[in-house]
């Protein structure tokens, strides 16, 4: 077979690989790595041998140095920095302590129970400090948790990157050359940090200023300015010093990310793609690489090394590094058992092996088989297992409370009265100047913008809450802010308000928008018996005996429009009511009754509620006919 026609096959075979690996994760909603090391595994040496890394030669250095570089920089890129000030201490401490922490723990563990000399399990400690976003950021796209336990794993995963790579390297040269002393250890690793973030910095100040005045480019040629700026930063920063080039495409990317650009958008998505191919084409063919007998030759004591780092280690660094952020013990529990090893460390222990080798040095391939041991258990370990613990401690973005409600309306004030009554948050989201007033006056927390801008709702803080609904008086409005919504964030419930027409019904079925309270809401007749005071405001709860009977007077009611079903209380967790909503025995639903008589008439007759939020049992709704 023609020398260049292999490779090419190689590199078919590896990209289809890896896409039909995210293809099956995604389906499965299962980490797409765990399938990446399963493909690699079975194509490689110690499979069906259809995949050859070793034919690439340098080659897969090379491309393992450019992907990272991607990789890092779109972690960069992606990272909230308004949430991430949130956090800031935790991180910093994550990246410093906790790296000391994993470093001095790992390396005991590695001498001690997998009986590594001490300076290859240093090395070892030192490869697997980091966790990497390409492993975190897809595993909490599945498992949705609490907005600031997500933006501190995101934040540790990109910026714990760069720092555990430089350390590795500084290991790395202190056992190819024994005579280098502490000080030229510690300058080392402070000038590759330099020499990375004041490159980065400049060539994402450079980029970003590009991009915005830029103008007579097109959007998909800035794309690829970036990405040809990306590279050329890494390739510079590394001629200097070498892995200086990881700290610097970490910091163009948050650089570049402080300058809100118009097409951040699709930026994003254009970096998103290339990582996701990069992470594809990496994991395989370095898990292809990678002898499963080296493995197995390291004995049970390698896999106790990796459960101390695991179980022991890791939730040490969380328990000291958090200590008084204001997180609970859940959230902190979390954090500790959640740290997947990913392609930094198993691209930087390849190349590593080959290193050792070539200098003499015994334990390269023991140095590769533990770190992917760990990468692999790890992975599998708590990687599987992230949904089903983030349930049980109940930080699940799901299991969420509170509310966010884009339109200052008289229902939407109704609303956030009531959430706040029982003790539940809420914030509203209007650009009309008086609406937000009429708020502030009932001390309601209120933002003057627009729900269509997305810093706007991040500082409202949309991926914290529960449900998410946009009840304006224009439905074209209220569908196309939920779309948005629901594109750029990971939101479990969102609502809208909107006329039950078949083109909505298309765009509500494509964009999982759901239709808010009734099918047929006519929002402006509602608020304007809200304003006029022609309502009482009332509760039922559901009941075992007649809940057929009772779901027909409602519903009779809610078609003669005379009730407006609005909230559902249910096991003690309060929610806005979802067209096709299943109500059931014991729910508690809160709504609004149309009363036609002025404020005055009931008054005159003693028949009005003695507060706004009082929720009555009325007489008209519990009464059911008998037929």
């Amino acid at each position: 077979m023609d020398g260049s026609f292999a490779l090419t096959l190689q590199i078919v075979i590896t990209v289809f690989a890896g896409i039909s690996a995210q293809v099956l994760g995604e389906y499965l909603k299962i980490p797409s790595i765990v399938f990446l090391l399963i493909f690699g595994i079975a194509l490689g040496r110690d499979g069906t041998e259809i995949l050859h890394p070793e034919l690439l030669g340098s080659g897969l250095e090379v491309l393992v140095a450019l992907a990272v570089a991607i990789i890092l920089f779109e972690g960069g890129l992606n990272l909230e920095l308004n949430a991430l000030g949130q956090v800031s201490g935790s991180i910093r401490n994550l990246v410093t302590i906790g790296t000391l922490i994993t470093f001095l723990g790992g390396g005991m563990a590695a001498h001690w129970l997998a009986e590594f000399p001490w300076q290859i399990a240093f090395l070892y400690a030192s490869l697997v400090v980091v966790t990497g976003p390409t492993v975190v950021g897809p595993l909490l796209k599945q498992v949705a948790v609490d907005k600031r336990v997500a933006t501190l794993l995101e934040g540790e995963g990109v910026l714990i990157d760069p720092v555990g790579a430089i350390l590795a390297v500084v290991v790395l040269d202190t056992i190819v050359n024994p005579s280098t002393d502490s000080l030229e250890i510690i300058s080392g690793l402070l000038f590759r940090l330099g020499v990375g973030a004041i490159i980065g910095g400049v060539s994402g100040w450079l980029l970003g200023t590009f991009q915005k005045k830029a103008n007579f480019v097109s959007d998909d040629l800035k794309n690829l300015v970036v990405l040809a700026g990306i590279w050329g930063s890494f390739g510079l920063a590394q001629s200097i010093i070498s892995e200086s080039g990881l700290m610097a495409t970490v910091t163009a990317g948050i650089v570049l990310k402080a300058f809100s650009l118009p097409e951040e958008r699709l930026l994003l998505r254009f970096k998103g793609q290339l990582t996701v191919l990069g992470v594809s084409v990496l994991f395989i063919l370095l898990a292809a690489d990678l002898s499963i007998a080296s493995i197995f030759a390291l004995g049970w004591g390698s896999v106790l090394t990796v459960l101390v780092l695991m179980l022991l280690v890791r939730p040490l660094s969380i328990l000291i590094c958090t200590w008084g952020n204001g997180m609970n013990w859940r959230q902190k529990c979390f954090l500790g058992w959640i740290a997947p090893r990913g392609i930094v460390s198993a691209s930087v222990a390849s190349l590593f092996s080959i290193l050792l080798t070539q200098n003499g040095i015994n334990g390269g391939d023991s140095i590769k088989g533990l770190v992917f041991l760990t990468i692999m258990m790890t992975v599998f370990i708590q990687g599987l297992s992230a949904g089903w613990v983030a349930n049980l401690l109940k930080i699940t973005s799901a299991q969420a409370t509170g509310a966010m409600i884009v339109g200052c309306n008289p229902l939407g004030r109704l609303i956030a009265n009531l959430f706040l009554t029982q003790g539940e948050s809420v914030i509203l989201i209007d650009t009309d100047k008086e609406a937000c007033e009429k708020a502030r006056k009932e001390n309601l927390p209120v933002i003057e913008s627009s729900g269509l801008d997305h810093q706007t709702l991040e500082e409202a803080g949309i991926q914290g809450v529960g449900t998410v609904i946009t009840l304006t008086n224009n439905s074209d409005v209220n569908l196309m802010i939920a779309q948005r919504a629901l594109e750029e964030f990971s939101l479990s419930k969102v609502l809208a308000v909107f006329p039950n027409h078949e083109d909505n019904k298309i765009k509500m079925n494509k964009q999982k928008i759901t239709q808010a309270f009734i099918p047929e809401l006519f929002i402006k007749k509602w608020n304007q018996y809200l304003t006029e005071g022609q309502y009482k405001l009332g509760k039922t709860i559901i009941k075992s005996g007649s809940i057929e009977l009772q779901q027909g007077h409602l519903q009779t009611m809610i078609n003669k429009g005379e009730l407006l079903p609005l909230l559902i209380k249910r096991n003690g967790k309060l929610q806005i009511l979802a067209v096709g909503e299943e109500w059931k025995i014991d729910d508690e639903i809160i709504y609004l009754l149309h009363d036609a008589r002025s404020d005055l008439l009931k008054r005159l007759s003693g028949n009005i509620q003695s507060s706004r939020f009082v929720l009555d049992k009325l007489p008209e709704v519990e009464e059911i006919p008998i037929i």
